[in-house]
């Protein structure tokens, strides 16, 4: 059986997810494509040698309809002769693309895959691919649940209030997500993993100058007079400051099998460990990254304190907090740069992302085992460990 391994990892700089934002004027295809070929600039690989491009996008109407993944590829240069194909696990795209191409590595199906993910919230609104629907749930579905799922921030307000995490606690795990990130911007930790675009060299969301009392002044993002009557025990914490920010960008990873990169001469910087998704309550929605996290443990046969990095995608703040509480992990290993607070989450990118982000984290601390999770619309999550290579 084969080892899926990663050469190397990429991503553009995020850019705010908005008109004004650094990367608005760039079209999907065409933001997608730099990181594709930045991938093969960087790792010098020839892209005929490619089996397959599995993209990450979430929002797959207008320009990121119609198989984004192979127009991207082709605006890349690549060689027509590369296929490509685009996946929807939600937030966990671009997560679960490096796993199809790991899985994939492992059972022989490929020898090179590039894992990608792209989205640009600014010229597709998050939901829209849902737009003119009247019903998406069908009979059954309705009947399971006859009281109706909530949106994701009704869903963070549950978790804060289920795990009893306090509004001044939130604040300051949004306040360590942009300290962090400035401070990794400062002094260098973004440059190996950073391919500029359209003039943008830094992530543009990242503020400074916040504090704990100016948060407090910061009014609920969430409140619905109908949600405070069904959940009375909401006593409405999150604001826009402790959620994940509206972000366009793109990522790429390179995956291959061990042998393949030993005969092209490339130096793996990770091998693929161990792979896990799972499923929890989609009223809740955002805790399957508790069940996913124990779920890649017990496979891989490694213990919470063989993991020297988290990257947990920072959703909502009480999402992050939940998780570390309820499996004990101290927060000084986890979205040690940042999360997607200061960072952004464009979300089909975002999975691939935090894998650039969390491999270079590893490098730069010595660490050996990383492990990512991911919170997804429906109650899903993907986690990976990834093992660093000397």
């Amino acid at each position: 059986m084969a080892t899926a391994v990663i050469v190397d990892a990429v991503r553009t700089p995020i850019g705010k997810g908005k008109p004004s934002g650094g990367l608005h004027d760039v079209h999907p295809v065409d933001l997608l494509a730099h990181s594709l070929r930045a991938i093969v600039d960087r790792t010098g690989i020839d892209p005929v040698e490619i089996d397959d491009v599995i993209t990450g996008v979430v929002s797959q109407v207008g320009e990121q309809s119609l198989n984004l993944a192979r127009r991207a590829l082709l605006a890349a240069g690549y060689p027509e002769s590369v296929p490509g194909v685009s996946v929807d696990r939600q937030c966990g795209s671009g997560q679960q693309a490096i796993a199809f191409a790991a899985q994939g590595v492992i059972a022989g199906t490929y020898d090179v895959v590039v894992a990608a993910g792209v989205e640009s919230m600014s010229r597709v609104p998050m939901g829209s691919a849902a737009v003119g629907a009247s019903d998406l749930n069908g009979v059954a579905f309705d009947e399971r649940y006859p009281d109706g799922l909530v949106g994701q921030g009704i869903s963070a307000e549950l978790i804060a209030a289920r795990w009893d995490i306090s509004r001044p606690e939130i604040d300051e795990f949004s306040l360590r997500s942009h300290e962090l990130a400035a401070r990794a911007t400062k002094n260098g930790l973004f440059d190996n993993e950073l391919a500029p675009i359209s003039g943008l060299t830094a992530d543009e969301g990242i503020r400074l100058g916040g504090t704990l009392e100016s948060l407090a002044g910061l009014r609920p993002a969430y409140y619905d007079e109908a949600i405070a009557r069904r959940f009375p025990e909401i006593d409405w914490r999150i604001t826009a400051a402790s959620a994940s920010q509206i972000s366009d960008g793109s990522a790429a990873v390179l995956v291959m099998s061990e042998e393949k990169a030993a005969e092209l001469g490339l130096r793996p910087r990770a091998r693929i460990h161990t792979i896990a998704v799972a499923g929890d309550d989609p009223l809740l929605m955002l805790t399957a990254i508790i069940p996913a996290t124990r779920k890649v443990l017990a496979r891989s046969g490694l213990d919470l304190a063989d993991i020297d990095l988290f990257e947990v995608n920072e959703a909502f703040a009480p999402v992050v907090l939940a998780w570390a509480r309820e499996l004990g992990v101290e927060l000084d290993k986890v979205n040690v740069n940042g999360g997607a607070i200061a960072l952004g989450h464009p979300l089909g990118a975002s999975g691939a992302r935090l894998a650039t982000t969390g491999l270079n984290a590893l490098e730069q601390r010595g660490g050996r085992f990383l492990l990512q999770t991911m919170c997804e619309a429906g109650g899903l999550a993907n986690a990976t460990i990834y093992e660093r290579l000397d």
